[in-house]
């Protein structure tokens, strides 16, 4: 199949008219994006941008062989505009089938909010998934995990889509739960379409899709559905930076918001009767998505060590070392200076940097960035700086992707 996107953002198109944001201020030339319509062999219509003859013509196609206009937002969706000579746009009801006399099957994908999704198969046999924005579909799993006990018999998995288009940045939780079913697979090309002025648009935007293993077009790309080559490679191992409050643990979550069954590690613990420490904690927890599984330890290396095991955000290194210092003894300052401690400090930093080097499972690690300048007014404090940048270097070292969060602005160092 050859699918055209006459448009690819939200419905009131980027830039917003009128919005004064710096995403909308910025959103010019490729960034900026009309409402999101595809046009399908030249035959199917799936939503309407404005002036889409004219777009249409831009991307050097026609709408002249158009058979079936089809519409997914809900009926409260943008205003319509219906050039002269298309058919009369309609809606497939839900889990209903229509087929057109080019070939191509379209079924109506039941979604968790109002609106129509779309499942087009072509006559070469590719298959596609198109989402209306903020939508997922009904019915899928919310995680990894599915009910395979002896008493319930398991369905195949279904064949993963060579194609599927959504809101990405809106509904991270939707692609997740497409790839806990098995719908998005690692050849599916995930396109983030109905893109808004949430993101600021150029590099930003694609990084942060590219974390989701997705990406975006400009308007007016034309590409053939099925084509492995597009699809982004994700980095198994990231290492986020920043100082306090910098919006690094967000930065974090946000990398694998769009994947299902995630470790979280948090290596804080638990603090009896720290009502503060409590009230971090509760929003730490109330930002990750449900589906997502807790352990609380900062034994590492075992974990790093599984096989085949679901990706693991590690929340955080600067924690990891002091459980450490504290085992080994390194705020003592005679056990320090004898090089007791401090050899025993640098061996369990060895270990934790070479199980990052041989972990076969995605994995994303949140750590303070340290130094800049201030020299801290005690000898323990000077001491876990000093091992916090040995530490956060080794780490880096290992990692394909190390990322520095300031003010709540994501810069990349590698990858």
């Amino acid at each position: 199949m050859e699918l055209t996107l006459l448009g690819t953002g939200a419905p009131a198109g980027l830039p917003r008219p009128g919005c004064p944001c710096a995403a909308c201020a910025t959103a010019v030339g490729a960034d900026a994006r009309a409402a999101t319509a595809l046009l399908v062999d030249g035959v199917l219509l799936l939503d309407l941008t404005p002036g889409p003859a004219l777009a249409a013509a831009r991307a050097g196609r026609t709408l002249h062989g158009v058979r079936q206009v089809l519409l997914s937002h809900p009926h409260d969706g943008p205003a319509l505009e219906i050039p002269a000579g298309l058919p009369a746009p309609a809606r497939v009801p839900d889990g209903r089938e229509l087929a057109l006399i080019s070939g191509h099957r379209v079924r109506a994908v039941a979604l968790d909010s109002p609106g129509t999704g779309y499942e087009v198969g072509g006559p070469d046999g590719r298959r596609l998934l198109y989402l209306p924005p903020g939508a997922g579909p009904a019915g899928l799993p919310p995680g990894g995990s599915r009910d395979t006990g002896p008493d319930r018999q398991t369905a195949a998995p279904p064949e993963p889509y060579a194609l599927v288009l959504l809101d990405v940045l809106g509904r991270p939780d939707a692609l997740a739960r497409l790839r806990a079913a098995g719908s998005v697979g690692p050849t599916t090309d995930v396109l983030a379409v109905h893109v808004d002025h949430d993101v600021p648009p150029g590099p930003e935007l694609h990084r942060r899709l590219a974390a989701a293993g997705a990406r975006t077009v400009p308007d007016g790309t034309t590409l053939m559905v099925g084509d492995y080559r597009a699809v982004p490679d994700l980095p198994r191992r990231t290492l986020v930076l920043g100082g306090a409050r910098s919006g690094k643990s967000a930065e974090a979550e946000r990398r694998l918001a769009s994947f299902p069954e995630v470790l979280y590690v948090a290596t804080g613990g638990t603090r009896e009767g720290d009502a503060e420490w409590a009230a971090r904690v509760a929003a730490h927890r109330g930002r990750r998505p449900a589906s997502w599984r807790t352990a609380e330890t900062c034994d590492l290396v075992p974990l790093l060590a599984e096989a085949e095991a679901p990706p693991m955000l590690i929340d955080c290194l600067s924690l990891w070392l002091t459980d450490a210092m504290d085992a080994v003894g390194a705020w003592d300052d005679d056990r320090w200076r004898s090089g007791e401690a401090r050899r025993a400090l640098a061996e369990r930093v060895d270990a934790l940097a070479a199980a990052f080097r041989s972990t076969g499972r995605t994995v994303v690690a949140v750590s303070n960035e340290v130094g800049s300048g201030v020299v801290p007014a005690t000898a323990s404090g000077r001491r876990f700086r000093d091992e916090l940048g040995r530490l956060n270097a080794a780490v880096a070292a290992e990692c394909e992707h190390v990322l520095l969060v300031v003010a709540g602005t994501a810069l990349p160092l590698r990858g």
